[in-house]
C-alpha cells in the first residue's frame, strides 16, 4: 500500500488565495546600520496557503524616506529569486538610511501587498570619520578599566542621532547614564592589525535638548589582554583607545557632530582588572556614582585624554551578529564538597557569567570561581583550566544590596565556588546567564531515543558556548581560540542549529586577512600564534570548506566570490609544497585525538598516516575550488584544477593503496576520508567500505576516529549502504562513542571521547575541555539521515530540497524542522504496527524530492504540507 494524502484545507475565502511576505533582510541582517557592500542584497520569504507556490515576479522599490514617496530605485524582474537579490541602482551615499519594500506575484496569479517598509543604513567611508582615537594620558599601564566622559549641549530638538563607536580593547558605552545597547564585547574580535569593526547605535530617544553626557569604559579584551598560550599579552597593541562619533540632526534640518578628541576627560572606577581568561575584579568602593550621567562633578582624578594616531587598520561595519545575553539558569543546588567548599550547581555547562546579589560590610571580598565538572569525590575541579583563573572578584562598598556581574570577561562553567560571601548564601542570590552571538535558532531535532535527544542538546549548547563572536575550540581554559580545524568540521552542523550566515561571513574575512602571503592558513583565526603556526591539513582547509558549505546552505554566491581568492591561494600553496603532486611535507595535526588505549601493547591505537590524510584534504580543497570556479564561471580555473585533481588522486593511489585495495593505514579515518573525498577508483570503493565496516566490527562497534575522520564516518557508511553500522556507532553507549559522555552526565560535547574515564578519573588535565564542539559534527548526519532534511548543491540555500529519511537503530519516530532562507522545512516520521508515516512541509518558492525508505518511490513536490503512509 502506498498513499499520499495532501494536508491542505481549501476554503472559498478570497484571503486563502493571497500571499504575503515576511522576514525581510539585507545582507542576512534585519534593518542593519553599517552596510559596506555598495550593492547590498535583499531577501524575503513568501507565505502562502496554496500548494506549489512559486514566485513569478518581484518588484523592489527604494527611497530615502519611510514612505518611499520619492523612489530612488525600483526594479521589476520576472524570475523566482527571493534570496540575496542585489541592488542595482544609483550609487549609494555613505552613512545614509535607505528604505525599501518588495512585493511579488506568484505562479497562481496572486500578487502580494507591498511588504512592510524595511531599511538599511550604509556605513562610513574613511573620510567620514572626524573623531580622533583617544586614550589615557601617558602610558596605558594600569590594569583598571579607564573611564571616558564628554558633556555636551544640544541646542535644539533632535530628529535623529547616530553614534559610531569602536575601540582598541572592549568598550561599554552609555548616554545619560543608560547603556547604548544590550550587546557585549564590542567591537568584537577581528584581525585587529587589518580591520576593526565599528558599531552604530540609534540614540534619538536617548538624547534630549540641553545637557547630555557620553560615558565609555574600556577593557583589555583580546586586543591588549592575555591571549594565546603562555603569558602572551598586548598581542595587538599596548594602548586601549576609544573612537566615537555622534552625528545629530535637529528637527530644523541643521546638524551637529560630537567626536572623541582631546576635550574629553578620563579617570578610573570600580573595575580594577578585566581579562578574558582570568575574569574581572570589581571594587564597589571605587565606584564614581553618576560618572556617566549629567550633573556629575569631576574631581581631581579626572584628567585630559590624549589623542593617539590612527593605525594602519581599516574600520569596517558589522557583518555578523553581536554578542547578547540569552537563557538564564536558576541555581539548582548549593552544597558543601568533601573539602568544605561552597559550590553551586546550575545543571548546565554554559558560557557567560553569574549575576550575584550581595550585601555586606565595606571591603568584604567575594570570589566566584568557575568549573565545568566535579571530581569523582565531589570536589571542585579546575586543573583543566591550566593557568586561566576564571574568577570574578567583587569587593563590597557596604551600603546597599548590589547585583554584580562581569563587564569584560566570560566564563565556561556548570559549577561555581563561592568564597567570602557574607551571611547565608541562598539559591535566589545567584543567576547564571548564557552569553553568545545573537544567532537565531534555525533547527529543531528530536527522536524516540532520549539519549539522542540529549546528544542533540549537547551539540547545540557546545555551539552556543563556543560561538562567542568567533568559533572557539573551548570557552574556559587559557585558550579560547578560533581553531580552524574545529570550525571546518562543525560548520555544516552549526547551520542546522542556528543561522550562522552572518557569523561565518564575518569570521571568513579574518581567514582571508590572516592568511599568509604564501597562501598558508594559520591554525587559529584571528591568528595570535606564531607566523609559522599554519598550513596543517584539515585545519587550513577551512579556507575552502566553510565558503563552500555556506554557499550550499545559504545560497550566498557573493560570499563564495569574496573568498575565492583565499580558496585559490590555499590550494596553490599546497601545490607549491607538493612533490610530484604528493603533499608529503610540513607539519600536520593529523586525525587529532583519535582513539588510543592507554597501554597499547597490541597496536590498537588508530594511527592514520598524516601525509595520507594531507593528500585527501589536498584533493578535497581542490574539488571545492573547482566547484566554486564552476559556479563563478571561471572556465580557465575549471580546466586547470580539474587536471590537477586527477593527478592528486593518481598520486594518492600510487602512494597509499595496495593493488588489492587495502590502504597503508588500516584505520577508520583512512577509509572514511578516501571514500568521502572519492580518492579511490569506482571499482575499489565497495571493498574499501567493507574494510571500514570490518574495522568498526573489529572494535566492537566503536568508532576510533579523531577530529578529521569523525564528521564523515556515518556519512560514508550510509552512502555505501551500511546504514545499520552507522546506527550501531551512533547508538553505542560505551567508550569510545558519542553517547558515552551523555551516559556520564555531559550537557555539552567533550574534547575527548573519555574526558571522564569509566572509573571517574579525568583524562590528561592540560587538554581536557568539557565544552568542545568538534565531535558534535555528527549532528549534520542526524539531520540529514535520521530526519532526512538535505540541501541540494545544484540549487543551493534550500531552493531545492531533498527529503530522504533513513530510519534505523530501533527508532520509532523522528522529527526535525529547519528555518531556511525560504521558510521552514519540516520532516517528521513514525513507524508503528508495520506502517511508516512521513509528514513533510516545504516552504513557498522551493521544490523538494522525497525519497521514501525501503521503497522505490520518489516524489517531486512543491510547497505545502504532505503526508506519506505505507507498509514498511
Amino acid at each position: 500500500m502506498f498513499t499520499i494524502v495532501l494536508l491542505f484545507l481549501f476554503t472559498t475565502s478570497v484571503s486563502a488565495q493571497k500571499i504575503s511576505l515576511k522576514d525581510l533582510t539585507v545582507e542576512h541582517l534585519v534593518n542593519p546600520f553599517s552596510i559596506d557592500n555598495p550593492k547590498p542584497r535583499f531577501s524575503w520569504k513568501i507565505v502562502s496557503a496554496v500548494k506549489d507556490t512559486k514566485q513569478g515576479n518581484y518588484e523592489i522599490r527604494l527611497g530615502t524616506s519611510p514612505k518611499i514617496d520619492k523612489v530612488l530605485w525600483k526594479t521589476a524582474v520576472n524570475n523566482d529569486q527571493s534570496v540575496l537579490v542585489a541592488y542595482n541602482g544609483p550609487q549609494l551615499s555613505s552613512k545614509t538610511r535607505y528604505y525599501w519594500q518588495v512585493r511579488v506575484k506568484d505562479n497562481h496569479g496572486n500578487t502580494s501587498a507591498w511588504s512592510a517598509v524595511q531599511y538599511f543604513q550604509t556605513g562610513l567611508k574613511p573620510e567620514d570619520w572626524k573623531a580622533k582615537w583617544i586614550a589615557v594620558e601617558g602610558k596605558d599601564t594600569s590594569l583598571a578599566s579607564p573611564l571616558f566622559r564628554k558633556e555636551f549641549n544640544l541646542k535644539k530638538n533632535v530628529r535623529s542621532a547616530m553614534a559610531y563607536i569602536t575601540a582598541k580593547g572592549l568598550y561599554e558605552a552609555s548616554i545619560n547614564g543608560g547603556r547604548v545597547s544590550d550587546t557585549y564585547f564590542a567591537p568584537g574580535w577581528t584581525s585587529y592589525k587589518n580591520h576593526i569593526q565599528y558599531q552604530v547605535y540609534e540614540l534619538k530617544n536617548t538624547l534630549k535638548k540641553g545637557a547630555n553626557v557620553i560615558g565609555v569604559s574600556l577593557g583589555d579584551g583580546w586586543y591588549k589582554g592575555r591571549i594565546g598560550f603562555g603569558s602572551q599579552k598586548e598581542f595587538y597593541g599596548n594602548t586601549r583607545a576609544l573612537l566615537l562619533q555622534l552625528e545629530v540632526e535637529y528637527t530644523d534640518g541643521s546638524k551637529e557632530t560630537i567626536v572623541s578628541d582631546n576635550s574629553w576627560k578620563t579617570s578610573y572606577g570600580a573595575i580594577k582588572s578585566s581579562n578574558i581568561y582570568d575574569g574581572d575584579t570589581y571594587d564597589a568602593r571605587f565606584e564614581q556614582m553618576g560618572w556617566n550621567n549629567i550633573n556629575f562633578k569631576e574631581n581631581a582624578s579626572w584628567k585630559p585624554v590624549q589623542e593617539v594616531a590612527n593605525g594602519p587598520e581599516k574600520l569596517v561595519g558589522m557583518t555578523g551578529p553581536q554578542v547578547r545575553k540569552h537563557e538564564e539558569f536558576k541555581a539548582l543546588k548549593i552544597f558543601k564538597t568533601p573539602l568544605g567548599e561552597t559550590v553551586v550547581d546550575f545543571g548546565q555547562n554554559l558560557v557567560g557569567w553569574v549575576m550575584l546579589k550581595a550585601k555586606g560590610a565595606a571591603g568584604t571580598k567575594i570570589t566566584i570561581s568557575h568549573a565545568e565538572v566535579l571530581t569523582k569525590e565531589g570536589n571542585f575541579y579546575t586543573t583543566n583550566l591550566r593557568t586561566a583563573k576564571q574568577q570574578n572578584n567583587y569587593i563590597l562598598k557596604g551600603e546597599t544590596e548590589q547585583v554584580f556581574e562581569p563587564h569584560f570577561s566570560f566564563q565556561g562553567f556548570r559549577y561555581v565556588k563561592i568564597d567570602g560571601y557574607p551571611g547565608e548564601l541562598k539559591l535566589s542570590d545567584l543567576t547564571a546567564v548564557a552569553v553568545y552571538s545573537d544567532m537565531k535558532a534555525s533547527g529543531k531535532f528530536s527522536t524516540s531515543n532520549p539519549l539522542l535527544n540529549q546528544l542533540q542538546h549537547n551539540i547545540s549548547w557546545g555551539q552556543k558556548g563556543n560561538f562567542v563572536d568567533v568559533p572557539t575550540d573551548c570557552p574556559q581554559r587559557d585558550e579560547r581560540l578560533g581553531w580552524t580545524g574545529d570550525a571546518q568540521a562543525f560548520a555544516a552542523t552549526a547551520a542546522y542549529n542556528m543561522d550562522v550566515s552572518g557569523f561565518f561571513t564575518k569570521w571568513l574575512k579574518d581567514v582571508s586577512a590572516d592568511q599568509l602571503p604564501n597562501g598558508s592558513v594559520p591554525f587559529v583565526i584571528p591568528n595570535v600564534l606564531n607566523q609559522n603556526d599554519a598550513g596543517s591539513a584539515g585545519w587550513a582547509d577551512v579556507a575552502t570548506i566553510i565558503p563552500w558549505d555556506m554557499y550550499v546552505l545559504y545560497g550566498d554566491k557573493g560570499l563564495l566570490e569574496t573568498q575565492y581568492v583565499s580558496m585559490k591561494k590555499w590550494v596553490d600553496y599546497i601545490s607549491s609544497k607538493a612533490k610530484n603532486n604528493l603533499w608529503n611535507t610540513g607539519f600536520h595535526f593529523g586525525d587529532w585525538l583519535f582513539y588510543r588505549p592507554n597501554d597499547d601493547n597490541d597496536g590498537r591505537a588508530a594511527v592514520t598516516d598524516k601525509y595520507m590524510i594531507a593528500q585527501t584534504f589536498y584533493a578535497h580543497s581542490t574539488q571545492l575550488l573547482l566547484n566554486a570556479a564552476k559556479v563563478l564561471g571561471k572556465t580557465d580555473d575549471v580546466a586547470k584544477y580539474s587536471d590537477l585533481l586527477e593527478k592528486i588522486k593518481e598520486a594518492y593511489i600510487k602512494e597509499n593503496m595496495t593493488p588489492s585495495g587495502k590502504l597503508i593505514s588500516n584505520t577508520q579515518t583512512a577509509y572514511v576520508l578516501a571514500l568521502q573525498f572519492d580518492m579511490l577508483p569506482e571499482n575499489l570503493r565497495a571493498q574499501a567500505a567493507q574494510r571500514l565496516v570490518d574495522n568498526v566490527r573489529d572494535y566492537g562497534n566503536h568508532l576510533t576516529t579523531g577530529f578529521l575522520g569523525t564528521p564523515y564516518l556515518c556519512h560514508v557508511l550510509s552512502r555505501f549502504g551500511h546504514e545499520d553500522v552507522a546506527y550501531d556507532l551512533l547508538l553505542q553507549e560505551s567508550y569510545p562513542s558519542w553517547l558515552y559522555p551523555v551516559k556520564m552526565g555531559a550537557t555539552t560535547i567533550w574534547e575527548r571521547w573519555d574526558g571522564i574515564k569509566q572509573d571517574g578519573s579525568f583524562q590528561t588535565a592540560d587538554m581536557n575541555s568539557f565544552n568542545h564542539y568538534a565531535y558534535g559534527a555528527i549532528g549534520d548526519w542526524m539531520y540529514k539521515n535520521i530526519a532526512g532534511i538535505n540541501p541540494v548543491a545544484a540549487q543551493p540555500g534550500y531552493k531545492a530540497i531533498l527529503i530522504a529519511p533513513r530510519p534505523g537503530g530501533k527508532l520509532t519516530n523522528a522529527s526535525a524542522e529547519l528555518e531556511t532562507a525560504y521558510g521552514a522545512i519540516k520532516s517528521s516520521w513514525t513507524i508503528a504496527n508495520g506502517i511508516f508515516k512521513l509528514d513533510v512541509t516545504i516552504p513557498a518558492n522551493t521544490t523538494a524530492t522525497v525519497i521514501l525508505p525501503k521503497s522505490d518511490k520518489k516524489e517531486e513536490i512543491g510547497s505545502g504540507s504532505y503526508h506519506f503512509e505505507y507498509k514498511y
